[in-house]
């Protein structure tokens, strides 16, 4: 069987609640043998890192996201890094910017992105990026951070522009492929995955968000990132299992403590 990793979904969400064991047997018969579980907010850290001790294939990151930073305290990185110590946290975030529902909150989205950069450089594990209407400002705060001091990082979902794709992609970051990548009229957003190195792409569902055809409109769940993965072999005119294969080094490579963890 094809072996695949989704590197970003939400286990900890009340819509997997009542079958959350089926979910992560679905997903491991489909040849996901690997899902990273995100913490949203700091204060639900503790469910979400029991999700990754009760399921051996399931890692888990933690950080506060953008849309929630005016409601959240501000993580520090002293906090980050501790939590960095558990063997299944395996990086920081999702952080970032989103200007398009929470643009009030703009300021404190950068003060938290730059919280968790450091944290991502002092743990060494990647950064988890989320980007929305915020294309100018991520791509200067992340080679901004980055010309200081070098870090890892994933842009999570990624569908912003061209030019945060090169942004990114110059500092040696990597671009996730979610469901929306898989849309027939996301044509645009599959030529600025062709134009990337293979070597810098991941794959993801995000669930329970953004479900890929043929589940598009419903709940989207780990065992779907074959589906946007295959799509993804057809952007990069490869083989299945071959794209497969480059997506688990790709990951291997930027989450090395999940790879390590695994082979333990």
């Amino acid at each position: 069987m094809v072996e695949i990793t989704d590197s970003h979904c939400h286990l900890d969400f009340d819509t997997f609640a009542p079958e959350l064991d089926e979910v992560v047997e679905r997903a491991v018969a489909a040849g996901v043998t690997r899902m990273v579980t995100i913490c949203t907010k700091l204060r639900l850290e503790p469910q979400v890192r029991a999700l990754a001790e009760r399921y051996a294939p399931v890692f888990y990151a933690a950080g506060t996201h953008p849309m929630s930073v005016a409601e959240e305290p501000m993580a520090s990185v002293e906090e980050l890094v501790t939590l960095a110590a558990h063997p299944k946290f395996v990086g920081i975030g999702e952080t970032g910017l989103d200007y398009h529902y929470t643009s009030e909150s703009a300021v404190a989205q950068q003060d938290s992105l730059r919280v968790h950069i450091e944290a991502a450089r002092q743990t060494g594990l990647p950064l988890i990026i989320h980007a929305r209407a915020a294309d100018d400002d991520m791509a200067r705060i992340l080679t901004e951070e980055y010309q200081v001091r070098p870090y890892s990082c994933v842009m999570h979902c990624f569908s912003s522009g061209a030019a945060l794709a090169r942004a990114a992609l110059e500092c040696g970051f990597y671009l996730s492929m979610s469901g929306i990548a898989a849309f027939p009229k996301s044509s645009e957003l599959r030529e600025i995955f062709a134009a990337a190195s293979v070597d810098r792409i991941l794959v993801e569902t995000d669930a329970p968000y953004l479900a890929p055809p043929p589940y598009r409109g419903k709940r989207n769940e780990p065992a779907y990132v074959v589906h946007t993965a295959q799509v993804g072999a057809e952007v990069f005119g490869m083989e299945w299992p071959e794209f497969a294969a480059q997506c688990e080094a790709n990951f291997d490579r930027l989450f090395a403590k999940a790879r390590l963890k695994a082979a333990a």
